[in-house]
């Protein structure tokens, strides 16, 4: 193998390693927020009746999560209920706005 090669293949190595470092970190700055999506813009695994990421049905389903940054899940401005009692997303499942 060529010197060239070789530059080329370590310069690969050192660059996907760097990428996997990257990747990890930003994962590592997330959390799961149950509570939080729209209907149909959930990420994976929204509860009984649901499958993975888009399948909750229900404007924030309490059992529907979506990555938000580290921190950040309580804080998130939500509208309140129908009867006026606040929302508020949650690291743990909720067992508010399911489907009927």
């Amino acid at each position: 193998m060529s010197n060239t090669m070789k530059t080329v293949a370590i310069a690969g190595a050192v660059a996907a390693a760097m990428t996997a470092q990257i990747t990890t970190v930003e994962a590592a700055a997330k959390e799961k927020c149950y509570g939080v999506s729209l209907a149909g813009a959930n990420d994976c695994a929204a509860g009984p009746g649901t499958t993975c990421a888009g399948t909750s049905t229900v404007d924030y389903q309490g059992n529907a999560w979506t990555l938000v940054d580290a921190g950040t899940c309580a804080d998130i401005d939500l509208p309140d209920m129908a009867d006026g009692t606040p929302r508020q997303g949650s690291l743990e499942e909720l067992d508010r706005d399911l489907p009927a």
